[in-house]
C-alpha cells in the first residue's frame, strides 16, 4: 500500500497554468496515464500523462533525455500503442516515473528543463485517445449492496441473495467489446420475452440501460495456480478508471438464468481514457465497516489493513444528455452522484477472491467494480434503478423524461476525489451515444 508523500502535497502548484485551475481534474497531484495520438497522425498511438489541459507525450520527453535511471526506462516502456509493457515493470518503476515527472513539473523547477518539458507537451483537446491497455480479459463484479437491494425491490425477486453477504460475485465479460469514451453504441438485437407474451421473440433492446463503474487495471499478474492474498492484492492493481457496463435489461431478464448475461451485456462496454494510479489515490482511502447484523467476511476476505483502508472515497456523477437537449442547446441532466465508499466489497478483496481458485490474473486485464450505488435517493448507478424498474420516470427538464434510455441518448460519467487538506483530483469522463439498432 503506497504511503501519502510529497506528490501529495496540496500546496503544490505546477508551471502549467491549466493544472492549477480550481476543481480541474488533473492537477499536478494526479498525473493520470492515456494513450493518445494527434488527429494528423497515422497509427502513431503513444503514451502520455495529463496536466491540467496538456498531455505529456512520453515519446517528446524521451527524445529530449530528461529522465535517467528507472524513470527513464519507464518513459521508453511507455512508447507502443498499450501500456502492457510499462505496466510489466511493476510498482518501484511506476512510483520513479510519476516522481519524476512531479519534479519536472512543478513550480519552481529549473527554467531550461522546463522549457524542455514545455516543448513536449501536446493540448489534451487536439488529442484522439483509445483504450490504453490491450485487455486479455474482463471480469465484471457485483458488489454494491445497495444496488442489490435497489434492484430485487424493483423486479420483485429476492432482495439479496444469500451468497452476496460470503464473496464478490462476478461474470466474465467480453474484453473485445470494451471501447474508449466518446464510441457510439448501437442498441443491440437480442432474445427477450415480453410480459404476455407465449414465445420469445429476436427484437431490438426495448430496457437499454447504463450501469456506473470503475474499471481497475491489473499491472502485475500472478502465476496459474498461486492465490494473491489480501494485503498483497493491491500490489497487482496499477489504477482506476472509469466504466459504464452498457446492459440491456429486457434480454437479460429472460436469459440470465441458470447461467448469467451473455448478450445482455457482451455488446459494448466504455471506458474513460485516463487510468489514475493507486498512489495518487493514497489519500482518499477510507475505512470500510458492515451493516450492523452482517457476519464478518471469511478470513481470506479479511484483513486489519483491508478494514482500516481498503476503501476508496470516489465521487461517481451520471449526467443523461437526449438529442432535443442538443438541438435546445440545454446541457445534460445529472441524474446521480454517489461514491465508491458504499461498496460492500473492496478492490483487495475482489482480487483476493478472483485468485482463491488458483485463476491466474494477466498484465491488463481489467476488472469491473460492479455498479456503484449509495443509499440515497439519488445516488443509484443504473437507470433502471433509478426509474424503479420502468414503473417510474426520471425527469430530465424541459418536459423530457426516461425510464430506459432511447435513441440519440447520450450517458456521460464522470468522477473525483476531494478531502480536506489534499488537493482535488478527477478522472475525466466516460461518454458514449446511444445509436439505433440494425434493421432485423
Amino acid at each position: 500500500m503506497v504511503a501519502i508523500n510529497h506528490t501529495h502535497d496540496p500546496a503544490a502548484r505546477s508551471w502549467v497554468a491549466g493544472a492549477n485551475w480550481p476543481d480541474g481534474d488533473f492537477p499536478i497531484q494526479n498525473l493520470p496515464f492515456a494513450v493518445f495520438q494527434r488527429p494528423d497522425e497515422q497509427h502513431h498511438w503513444r503514451g502520455g500523462v495529463a496536466i491540467g489541459d496538456q498531455i505529456i507525450d512520453m515519446q517528446a520527453l524521451g527524445d529530449a533525455e530528461l529522465l535517467e535511471g528507472a524513470a527513464a526506462a519507464a518513459a521508453r516502456a511507455c512508447l507502443s500503442p498499450s501500456l502492457n509493457a510499462f505496466f510489466r515493470l511493476g510498482p518501484t518503476a511506476w512510483r520513479a516515473l510519476r516522481h519524476a515527472l512531479f519534479d519536472l513539473l512543478k513550480e519552481g523547477a529549473p527554467p531550461a528543463g522546463r522549457d524542455a518539458v514545455a516543448a513536449c507537451l501536446v493540448p489534451r483537446e487536439d488529442a484522439l485517445f483509445k483504450v490504453a491497455v490491450d485487455i486479455g480479459d474482463y471480469t465484471d463484479f457485483y458488489t454494491s449492496l445497495f444496488h442489490a437491494d435497489n434492484v430485487g425491490r424493483a423486479m420483485g425477486l429476492e432482495l439479496v441473495t444469500p451468497n452476496f453477504r460470503w464473496m464478490p460475485l462476478a461474470y466474465h465479460g467480453r474484453a473485445s467489446s470494451i471501447g474508449v469514451s466518446g464510441r457510439p453504441v448501437r442498441r443491440p438485437l437480442g432474445q427477450a420475452k415480453p410480459p404476455g407474451a407465449v414465445v420469445p421473440q429476436l427484437q431490438a433492446c426495448q430496457r437499454l440501460d447504463y450501469e456506473a463503474e470503475l474499471a481497475i487495471y491489473i499491472g502485475q499478474g500472478n502465476a496459474a495456480g498461486d492465490r494473491v492474498p489480501i494485503d498483497e492484492a493491491e500490489d497487482k492493481v496499477f489504477g482506476i478508471g472509469l466504466l459504464n457496463d452498457w446492459s440491456a435489461r429486457d434480454i437479460q431478464v429472460w436469459e440470465q438464468a441458470p447461467l448469467g448475461p451473455f448478450l445482455a451485456k457482451n455488446f459494448a462496454t466504455s471506458v474513460s481514457p485516463w487510468i489514475v494510479t493507486l498512489e495518487a489515490l493514497a489519500p482518499f482511502r477510507t475505512a470500510v465497516s458492515r451493516p450492523d447484523g452482517d457476519s464478518p467476511p471469511p478470513p481470506y476476505l479479511d484483513s486489519d489493513r483491508n478494514r482500516t483502508s481498503g476503501g476508496f472515497d470516489i465521487v461517481l456523477e451520471v449526467r443523461l444528455g437526449t438529442a432535443r437537449q442538443r438541438e435546445a442547446g440545454r446541457l445534460p441532466r445529472r441524474v446521480s452522484v454517489t461514491s465508491f465508499r458504499h461498496q460492500y466489497w473492496t478492490v483487495a478483496q475482489m482480487i483476493a477472491h478472483h485468485t482463491v481458485n488458483g485463476c491466474n490474473l494477466q498484465i491488463g486485464d481489467v476488472i469491473g467494480s460492479g455498479t456503484v450505488s449509495g443509499p440515497g435517493e439519488g445516488e443509484a448507478g443504473a437507470l433502471s434503478e433509478l426509474s424503479k424498474a420502468g414503473s417510474a420516470l426520471v425527469p430530465l427538464g424541459a418536459g423530457e423524461e426516461r425510464a430506459f434510455l432511447e435513441d440519440g441518448d447520450t450517458v456521460t460519467l464522470s468522477g473525483y476525489c476531494a478531502k480536506d487538506g489534499f488537493a482535488r483530483i478527477g478522472f475525466g469522463d466516460c461518454a458514449g451515444e446511444v445509436q439505433p439498432a440494425p434493421t432485423l
